[in-house]
Parts: structure tokens; C-alpha cells; sequence
């Protein structure tokens, strides 16, 4: 079954495509033979009941600076003229994002979208997770210095971060003595409008972040992410390293928690971050990555599984 599948996702002349999870499932969707239309999110138009896009159909190969070929230009109703639309740009979770979930939503009962929009627009990542709150380090959302000063003084060693915050940025370790605190609740109270996240510091994270990626609320690999050199964060986008990880029993009760969830909502494509073996941090919905280090370090093919998903669910 060949499928017409519009990507919505950032530039592709800005992709470092040897890690790039969105291009790995674009060569994958290309090799089983169906069509792609690239996008960005800021091209959609709704007019009159239709949502379009302004859109280019792409071809791909793994040849870095030569990755990929754009046709002409064309307007496709994203109800009627693909099979499926994959939902890949990268945050930041703004209002952009927001409002492309809201206007995706509109086309569901035509089109596959992937991830499920309203889905992803309810499931903010460092929120949605506090459902499973039992899995969780301490942890507080707060906007309010009293609050933050309660929390280290309990804890003693902590994490501050922006609420909808991405790849590692902006992640902050304070100690006992509180010296930073202050100033930087006073610097995030003056970026962000919504309130941030503190948790206990994991002492365990210097032996890595483990990436669990779930496809369809089962479990497609996982890879094992090392902080660099003078980092806590074990982010790759920061200088993390990433070695070939087991599942613990804890991180397979999480996933098993998490998977029926996941299924129910049309989240197809989740990675979600546990720390220590034990400690879930976040469920990432927006535009998950790892599959290419997973599928490295593993020999397996998460993109052939995401897309035996898709073309399930697109099928029926």
C-alpha cells in the first residue's frame, strides 16, 4: 500500500541527517515506496472547512549536503490529497505549535496524523508526566520563589528548568548553599510566563539518561545517554555520549504503565527519559528522537516498526 505523506517539520537544509530521526523515517517511508510532501508548520491556511498547506514533494538520500530534492511547489488539502501527515517540527511548544495542533485536529477523521494532535496539545511533556507522579524524583511547578527555597531546603540538591524547555536547555543544578537561586528564578520568572520545574538531582544521572522510545505503546529499544565532560545533562544535543542500554524491571513497569495510555491516545511514537533506572523524568510527544543511535547500537529498524504502525492505522 503506498501512501501520501506530507512531513511538517523545520528546514531540512538545517538537519545533521546522521542522527536525525525524522529524516531516518523519511528514507524508511521512501524505500517502502510511498510519496512525501515537505512542509513548515507556518504554511498551513484553513479556509472554508479545508485545511491546506503549502507544500514540495521530496525525495531523500543519506548523502550529507546533497540529503534531499525538493519539486514544485503545490497546494494540497491535507484532508484529500494525503494518506497521512507526520507532526515533526521541533520545539519550542509555543503558541505556534499550539495553534498547528489545533487546525491538524480539524483533518483527524480524514487523515492519519502522527502524532495525534489534540494528543500532543494535552500531553506537554514535563506536565503530562506528573500523571505518573509515582515513577517520579520529587519534583515542583512553581513560578514562586518561597516555594523554590521550601523545596531545596528539603532536598538539598536540585535541578531548575523551564517547564516547556527542550534538548537540555537551560537546565540548572543549585546545591544546598542556594547561592544561585535567587537570581535564577528572578531570570526565569522574566523569560517564561508559565511556571518552571525543580527536582531532586539525581546523583545516578552521571551514569547516564536512558532514552526508552515506545511505538504504539510498546517498546521499540532503548539507548543510554552519558553526560560530557563537566556536564550533569546528558542530552546529545549537549555533548551527551550514547552506549547500547537493557531495560531495568522498574523501567519495564514504567513502560507497561505508560502503554496502554499511549495507544489510547494516538501517541504512535514516544521516548520517554528515566534516570537511574528508576526515576521517570519525561515523556516526550512532540518530536521524539533516538532511533537512529537505538537502531545503531541494537541492529533493529524502529522506523520499519513506526511505519508497520502507520500503515496499519492508515489502512484501516
Amino acid at each position: 500500500m503506498s501512501l501520501r505523506v506530507a512531513v511538517q517539520m523545520d528546514p531540512l537544509e538545517g538537519i545533521g541527517i546522521a542522527g536525525d530521526s525524522t529524516f531516518a523515517l523519511m528514507l524508511k517511508a521512501q524505500e517502502r515506496g510511498h510519496q512525501l510532501f515537505h512542509y513548515l508548520a507556518d504554511a498551513l491556511t484553513y479556509e472554508q472547512g479545508r485545511l491546506f498547506a503549502g507544500a514540495r514533494p521530496v525525495t531523500v538520500q543519506p548523502v550529507a549536503g546533497n540529503h534531499f530534492a525538493l519539486g514544485d511547489f503545490t497546494i494540497l488539502d491535507l484532508g484529500r490529497d494525503v494518506d497521512v501527515v507526520l507532526m515533526r517540527q521541533d520545539p519550542p511548544f509555543d503558541l505556534g505549535y499550539i495553534t498547528a495542533t489545533h487546525l491538524l485536529e480539524r483533518i483527524r477523521d480524514e487523515t492519519l496524523v502522527v502524532n495525534d494532535p489534540a494528543a500532543v496539545r494535552n500531553a506537554p511533556e514535563k506536565v503530562w508526566v506528573l500523571d505518573f507522579a509515582r515513577f517520579m524524583p520529587p519534583t515542583m511547578v512553581t513560578r514562586s520563589l518561597g516555594a523554590a527555597r521550601k523545596f531545596l531546603a528539603e532536598h538539598g540538591d536540585i535541578v531548575l528548568k523551564p517547564l516547556h524547555g527542550f534538548a537540555g536547555g537551560s537546565v540548572f543544578r543549585i546545591t544546598r548553599d542556594g547561592a544561585n537561586l535567587s537570581a535564577l528564578m528572578e531570570l526565569f520568572n522574566a523569560t517564561y510566563r508559565e511556571p518552571h520545574v525543580l527536582q531532586t538531582f539525581l546523583p545516578e544521572v552521571a551514569e547516564g539518561d536512558k532514552r526508552i522510545v515506545l511505538v504504539d505503546g510498546e517498546v521499540a529499544g532503548a539507548i543510554n545517554r552519558r553526560p560530557g565532560a563537566g556536564e550533569f545533562r546528558s542530552n546529545l544535543a549537549v555533548g551527551g555520549t550514547a552506549e547500547a542500554a537493557e531495560l531495568s524491571p522498574t523501567e519495564r513497569e514504567i513502560c507497561e504503565a505508560l502503554g496502554p495510555e499511549l495507544k489510547r491516545r494516538g501517541l504512535l511514537f514516544v521516548g520517554i527519559d528515566v534516570i537511574g533506572g528508576k526515576w521517570l523524568t519525561e515523556i516526550n510527544v512532540t518530536s521524539p528522537t533516538g532511533i537512529v543511535a537505538i537502531d545503531r547500537f541494537n541492529g533493529t529498524d524502529t522506523a520499519g516498526l513506526i511505519w508497520d504502525a502507520i500503515e496499519r492505522k492508515a489502512g484501516n
